[in-house]
């Protein structure tokens, strides 16, 4: 049984936002499901938020994402330097980590409105610390802890490219 059996589908009562959820049961179904996510077109100009409590695992989702989409090197967290770049095969990605802002105008300070008008893939961590700057993500992912191991795993789409995505990974 993988990862992707897991899924179930679930519409919410708006319209435009689909949700999946999911159980990774340990590290080897994070990776699973990062290298389903990897493999969606749409993906390479997406705007992905991740949510959850520190040690959630979202950086570990990332990690395992970058490795999919054939990221090379040491990939590290950009906890301190706020964003992290990286080269894929004809991918441009961006890693944010927001976690240290104490006030959104920062993100506009750090003139991120310009990575984010750029193609390519942006993934951020603690996205509610740029409150409404940022644009809508296509897809959010809210990982929550059950365990050491196992997490519980929301994927709500918010664009039609979200809704894309999720369709996708549920197929």
């Amino acid at each position: 049984m993988t990862a992707a059996d897991h899924h179930r589908p679930i519409v919410e009562s708006a319209p435009a936002t689909a949700t999946l959820q999911t159980h990774w049961r340990n590290e080897d179904d994070t990776a699973a499901f990062a290298r389903q996510l990897a493999a969606q077109p749409l993906l390479a100009n997406a705007f992905i938020t991740l949510h959850g409590d520190l040690g959630a695992g979202k950086t570990t989702l990332v990690r395992h994402l970058l490795r999919a989409l054939g990221v090379q090197g040491r990939i590290k967290s950009p906890t301190y330097a706020v964003v992290e770049p990286h080269e894929a095969p004809g991918l441009a990605i961006w890693h944010f980590d927001f976690y240290r802002f104490s006030d959104p105008r920062e993100w506009e300070d750090a003139g991120f409105r310009d990575l984010f008008a750029q193609a390519g893939l942006k993934l951020a961590e603690w996205p509610e610390k740029a409150a409404a700057l940022i644009p809508a993500a296509d897809l959010a992912i809210h990982i929550e802890a059950l365990d050491e191991q196992t997490r519980h795993v929301t994927l709500r789409a918010h664009t039609p490219a979200g809704q894309q995505l999720l369709q996708g990974l549920h197929a």
